[in-house]
């Protein structure tokens, strides 16, 4: 359940971030009390969208059968990974910008009493983190279900949003330690080996189904230093796609993410924008 719990947690840090920073700037406005309600509205909308997608995706879940059922799963599998990748990589080139952003499309929309403007505004920034929280949580719940059962997985997610809450206030207060810089630079590099996982995962799926070939299988065998069958080991490969007894296509494939990651980040050393925002 680590997986379910680090997405529901940085994503809702995310949005979280995104609402204080237009809350901050209204209840600094002196035409900002009405827009508040507004900025509410974008909220409840946005979240309204996240749900919709989430039920169009179990309803279509149910509606496939047999391989069909098994491809789509896989689909969203490696859908999810290239959307973390995506997000990373949106985050590093809109980072530095996104509080002037917001308040400058806040400001825009109560100077000229375009409230409805607001709450798209807001609705957007919501949707899009909330989309993209119910197609990571879809494409690694059909393993975890599978695996743990419904009720863990509801309640690493419930922990992970009380994380978020707890994590947003303490970045708050500020320090040096603990920043949004090193947040966002600490979890980028967890997103990034959580996509890869999700890769793994998806590699996984298409090796069972016959879709690639497997290769050399196993390649080698570090059981003796991290098994990945046991708990901790476990946890690890959800979270990084470490493989045990890897076959030759997991090498490449996981090579080969790496290497585009590289490129997309323009071979710098990972890191993170410089104090995204200090909502408040």
């Amino acid at each position: 359940m680590g997986q379910v719990l680090f997405i529901v947690w940085r994503e809702s840090v995310e949005a979280i971030l995104v609402v204080g920073i237009v809350f901050a700037w209204l209840r600094q406005h002196p035409d900002g009390a009405r827009g508040l309600r507004y900025m509410w509205l974008g909220v409840a909308v946005g979240l309204a969208m996240a749900v919709i997608l989430g039920l169009g995706l179990l309803g279509v879940n149910e509606v496939l059968q047999g391989n069909a059922d098994q491809l789509f799963q896989t689909g969203m599998v490696l859908v999810a990974a290239g959307l973390i990748v995506q997000m990373v990589v949106w985050m590093r080139r809109h980072g530095r910008t996104l509080k002037r952003e917001l308040e400058q499309g806040a400001n825009e929309a109560v100077q000229n009493s375009h409230y409805i403007g607001l709450a798209v505004l807001v609705a957007l920034a919501v949707a899009r983190e909330g989309a993209e929280m119910v197609v990571f949580l879809y494409g690694m719940g059909a393993a975890t279900l599978s695996s743990g059962g419904l009720v863990p997985f509801v309640g690493s997610a419930l922990v992970g949003f009380v994380l978020a809450l707890a994590t947003f206030w303490a970045l708050q207060l500020g320090s040096r330690l603990f920043s949004w810089r090193n947040f966002f630079r600490v979890t980028e590099v967890m997103l990034l080996f959580l996509a890869a996982a999700l890769l793994m995962s998806g590699v996984d799926k298409l090796l069972a189904m016959g879709w690639l070939p497997a290769g050399i299988d196993p390649l080698w065998n570090t059981a003796w230093l991290l098994d990945d069958s046991t708990r901790f080991g476990g946890l690890v490969s959800a979270l990084t796609g470490y493989r045990a007894y890897p076959a030759l296509t997991h090498l490449i494939v996981y090579a080969l993410y790496w290497i585009g990651v590289s490129l997309l980040l323009g071979w710098r050393p990972l890191r993170r924008f410089r104090a995204v925002a200090h909502a408040g």
